[in-house]
Formats: structure tokens, C-alpha cells, sequence
């Protein structure tokens, strides 16, 4: 079982002390350089007011902060670089079971494109959607990553947990499921990445390896109520307990 997930804008500043690289597909790397170099080139570009807006920051040292902690060569686990709400829902520092999750996740990062939980990553800042010059990075990575990915997922079932905008990185080729929130009947937009946070805790607690173990999974805040098919996806409809 292979989890693709979603990065947040949300960031653990720690510096940490592991050394940054070794990510996933290797023999891709020089393809992260390409697009880290016209990152580099481009925020050495932007004046403080130009930065803060791309940024979306209006404090000084955080701006100039990160102007340079992307190329930092210390840093920590990707999935404790990422602090947002689904990552706090996931609350990977007090799993007992922290392999499953460093073995199995996927995270589709904006720069640095698809990696490992337990790759290396110093801290960034590089929002959903911004654009550099002369580079569509979505498509860029989904361009020169897609092969690889096809072949480190062809013997796994795949749960696709990403936010939509990430499936410009990547479109899945095989059979996939996903998941949907209801409550009162209507698809709750808010909270789904809280609650996907809470089910890959109770994956890794129950160290699930396949669609049909996870259709036994019993989480307290959600009860399966329909398993919808469309091509080649399985959506799994949960409805949100009162």
C-alpha cells in the first residue's frame, strides 16, 4: 500500500541536523537541481516588496530567511517539515509505528516534487500554484518523474489522499481509491485534511496494507457509508459522526 499525500504551506522551522538529500528517485535529482537553480535565480531577483508577496510574508526575517533555507544542508524528516492540519491530525512524532508511515507516504512537494516521508528536506517556502519563469513546475515534474512513478507503484494498491490541485504532478495509470466526508449529506470541504490526517494515523496504527483491510478500519469519528466506482478509482464515503 502506497499513500500519496499533499504538503502543507504550513512549516516546522527547525534547522534540524540530518543531511539533506538522498530523496526518492535519485537518478532524478538533477531534475529538483534544474528547477531549484531557477528558483534560486528567481527570488535573488525580487526586490524585499516583490519577495514578500511571493512569499506571501511581511516580515523581514522571515523573508530573507528564506531566501536561502531551501539550500541549507541540514534538515529533518519531510513529514515533520510539514506541520499543517492534516500533519497535526497525523501526529507522526507519537506513532508507535513510525516505519509505516516513513516507508509508504508519498508527499508531493512544490519544489522539491515527489519524496519520501522520511527524505531529508530543509525549510522552504513555495506556494500552491506560484509560478516561475519560463517553468510550469507541475508539469514539469509530472513530465520527467511520471515514468519512475509508475514503476515504484505497479505492484502497490494506491489510497490517493491529495488536495486536486497536486494530481497535476501525477496522474495515476492503475486501479486507486480515495476518499470522501459527508456530513448532513453534504461533502465536507473544510475538514478533509484533518480527517485524512486521522485516517493514515489509524492506517499506520492497524499497519494496513490493502483495500480490503482498510475497509475494516473503525475510526470513531467516521462511519463508511458507501464505496462509489468510477473507472478506475474507488471512492470511499465516509459520514461524519454528530
Amino acid at each position: 500500500m502506497k499513500i500519496l499525500f499533499s504538503p502543507s504551506e504550513s512549516k516546522n522551522q527547525t534547522k534540524g541536523s540530518e543531511n539533506v538529500g538522498n530523496f526518492i528517485f535519485p537518478n532524478l535529482n538533477d531534475k529538483r537541481k534544474f528547477v531549484l537553480e531557477i528558483y534560486e535565480k528567481y527570488i535573488n531577483s525580487l526586490n524585499i516588496d516583490e519577495l514578500s508577496q511571493f512569499f506571501g510574508l511581511k516580515d523581514k526575517n522571515l523573508i530573507n530567511h528564506y531566501k536561502s533555507s531551501f539550500k541549507e544542508k541540514n534538515g529533518i524528516k519531510a513529514i515533520l517539515r510539514y506541520n499543517g492540519v492534516a500533519y497535526k491530525s497525523l501526529d507522526y512524532e507519537n506513532l508507535e509505528n513510525k516505519h509505516y508511515i516513513d516507508e509508504n507516504v508519498l508527499i508531493f512537494s512544490n519544489l522539491f516534487g515527489i519524496i519520501k516521508a522520511n527524505d531529508i528536506l530543509p525549510d522552504y517556502k513555495l506556494k500552491q500554484g506560484a509560478k516561475l519563469p519560463n517553468l510550469n513546475i507541475e508539469k514539469f515534474y509530472k513530465d520527467n518523474f511520471s515514468s519512475s512513478l509508475d514503476e515504484y507503484l505497479k505492484d502497490n494498491e494506491i489510497l490517493d489522499l491529495r488536495a486536486s490541485f497536486y494530481e497535476r504532478f501525477y496522474t495515476i495509470k492503475k486501479p486507486f481509491f480515495t476518499l470522501k466526508f459527508i456530513k448532513n449529506g453534504k461533502v465536507v470541504s473544510h475538514y478533509a485534511k484533518y480527517y485524512r490526517g486521522l485516517i493514515l494515523k489509524e492506517m499506520a496504527k492497524n499497519n494496513i496494507e490493502s483495500v480490503d483491510e482498510f475497509k475494516n478500519i473503525n475510526i470513531n469519528e467516521l462511519i463508511l457509508s458507501e464505496i462509489q466506482e468510477i473507472k478506475n478509482k474507488q471512492e470511499f464515503i465516509f459520514e461524519i459522526k454528530n
